[in-house]
């Protein structure tokens, strides 16, 4: 062979190497940073025919259950249930609640999944004004009826 040729052949070799390795690495990268969003009945019943599996990072969304919520007396251990449209899912949380955070109240926590319905979170953010909700939670709650916060005692 050509010497010519054969160090066009080593260099485009070489180049298509580095590229396949530099995408191999991207995608590595992003596997371990990607949460996919979850709405309570999506965790039971499965997302486009697969259910996520203990131990995966997720992010799920939904309305926080009237009197579902139970703080430690003395940790900032917190436990409340989520629910969209029937089903309801426990989260758990270690850490200060974000001062919007209130029962009848649409959030979004991010978090492992412990079992079929308990989500260990990292991070709880509750919506930031009365008309705001993120366009995936506002899909999985249609039909359910908002409750505010002077009415969360009144049942």
């Amino acid at each position: 062979m050509n010497p010519r040729r054969k160090k066009r052949l080593f260099a485009l070799s070489a180049i298509i190497t580095i590229i396949a390795m530099a995408v191999g690495l991207m995608l590595y990268a992003l596997n371990q940073n990607i949460d996919l969003f979850y709405t309570p009945s999506e965790i039971l019943k499965g997302k486009n025919g697969q259910k996520p599996q203990p131990g995966q990072r997720l992010k799920i969304g939904g309305m926080v259950v009237v009197g579902s919520v139970q703080r430690h007396p003395e940790t900032l251990d917190v436990s409340f249930k989520l629910t969209d449209t029937g089903p309801e899912v426990t989260v758990q949380y270690h850490g200060l609640l974000p001062d919007l955070f209130r029962e009848g109240q649409g959030i979004v926590a991010t978090g492992v999944l412990q079992s079929a319905s308990v989500i260990k979170a990292d991070e709880v953010l509750a919506k930031h004004d009365e008309e705001y909700m993120p366009p995936e939670v506002a899909e999985a709650v249609k039909g359910i009826k908002h409750v505010k916060p002077e009415q969360a005692g009144a049942y």
